[in-house]
């Protein structure tokens, strides 16, 4: 089959498993950030497809193709600052792929992510006892399960609604480990909270790194983010 003249002016670029992932972690993202504490069962399971997605292009970015691998654009301080300057002088190098900024960008989103979801699932493990960290964190039911009277599972509703909120709650009389476990889960919901912020942060700047570096390259990089193809030249 013979190309069209539009794809003959183009050259593919992003490969389905970079360009699937990015709207998954998107989407996933987003519901997870937007289903919260309202519908903690769809929080949880966006936040599990995010972690997998997450992954799958860590590992692909080491063994993918040539313009999915950081090996082939992330360039380092240096490459970033030179980029940089020359985006607010409206003079910047065009990259078929990721420019400096985007690769800084996406190494940061990593990260971010990856708190985000790797946080998120030590509070269920810590509150829920449930999760895959369960087996590694000890969850506040197993400690309020060693004090006296107090059967494994046996809390009341009413503070297991509290403690979902973040919000948890004990008595100094109720026992000192009781209240270490309530402390963790705090420092964790605090510290989930805050990679969950930075991301939005990141976000927001990604959006507007697009932006800029479509304007001044005269190319749709959201586009290119959907079919995959970008112009061959300038």
């Amino acid at each position: 089959m013979n190309a069209t003249p539009k794809q003959a002016e183009t050259v593919r670029v992003w490969d389905p498993i970079v360009r699937i992932g990015h709207w998954v972690i998107v989407i996933g993202f987003f519901t997870a950030y937007f289903s919260g504490d309202e519908l903690p069962g769809i929080h949880t399971w966006a936040g599990y497809v995010v972690a997998g997605t997450v992954l799958v292009r860590v590992i692909w970015g080491l063994v993918g193709t040539r313009h999915a691998r950081f090996a082939s654009f992330v360039t380092g301080p240096r490459g970033f600052i030179r980029y940089m300057k020359g985006l607010f002088a409206k003079k910047a190098d065009r990259h078929l792929g990721h420019n400096p900024a985007g690769a800084a960008m996406i190494i940061a989103l990593l990260i971010a992510l990856t708190g985000t979801t790797v946080s998120g699932m030590a509070l269920l493990a810590v509150e829920d006892g449930r999760g895959p960290l369960a087996g590694v964190i000890a969850s506040q039911d197993s400690g309020a399960s060693l004090q006296p009277g107090v059967p494994v599972g046996g809390e009341a509703h009413g503070d297991r609604d509290e403690r979902r909120g973040g919000r948890y709650e004990q008595d100094d009389d109720e026992g000192h480990e009781g209240g270490h476990e309530g402390g963790s889960g705090e420092t964790l919901e605090t510290i989930h909270s805050a990679f969950t912020y930075l991301t939005l942060a990141l976000v927001a700047l990604h959006i507007l790194g697009v932006i800029a570096s479509s304007l001044i390259h005269r190319e749709n990089l959201v586009r290119a983010m959907v079919t995959g193809r970008k112009r061959k030249s300038d």
